[in-house]
């Protein structure tokens, strides 16, 4: 994800605190990981360098000064661009899992229990997600749909290693 480019995105309703677009950014994409102050400062700082956005005022009170940021045209259209960019699909051709499966085989160990050990962490890991899914609002069903297709596949391929791991030894080994 692009913090730069989300945070961009959430100025374009207009001018907004770092403290706001913290929040805004953790209400909307936030539930796993908020965001930290910091990032959100060093993020609106480069944004700023980059002519992206301008200070829109500053308010003064008991603590710090407290900077109001608005997106520029320059902005507008950085956003516009990056929404019209399709994300590169991860083609997974160098997966730390597979690495594993052939270093186990390539040492000794048990690959086999190396995938069922990981097909029960993929499971658990669904099962929690499904959960998450049914008590969440239509953004967190979302975002858990696309966990949990993500989760399916690697499932789909814990199980074809599975059937292959034997051919797969053997090639490995030779």
């Amino acid at each position: 994800m692009s913090i730069g480019h989300t945070l961009l995105g959430l100025l374009e309703s207009g001018p907004r605190h770092g403290y706001d677009l913290k929040r805004a950014f953790d209400e909307q994409f936030g539930h796993d990981r908020p965001l930290h102050y910091g990032q959100v400062y060093s993020t609106m700082s480069r944004l700023l360098k980059n002519g992206l956005v301008v200070v829109d005022g500053v308010e003064s009170g008991g603590g710090p000064e407290r900077k109001r940021y608005a997106i520029t045209d320059s902005g507008i259209t950085d956003v516009a661009q990056w929404l019209a960019q399709p994300e590169s699909p991860d083609s997974y051709l160098q997966s730390t899992l597979y690495t594993k499966v052939v270093i186990a085989l390539l040492t000794g160990r048990g690959a086999a229990e190396l995938l069922d050990t990981q097909r029960a962490a993929h499971l658990r890991r669904m099962r929690e997600l499904t959960a998450r899914k049914q008590r969440g609002d239509l953004a967190d069903q979302l975002i858990c749909d696309h966990a949990l297709f993500h989760l399916e596949a690697d499932l789909r391929w814990l199980e074809l290693t599975a059937a292959r791991l034997d051919r797969l030894a053997a090639e490995v080994r030779a």
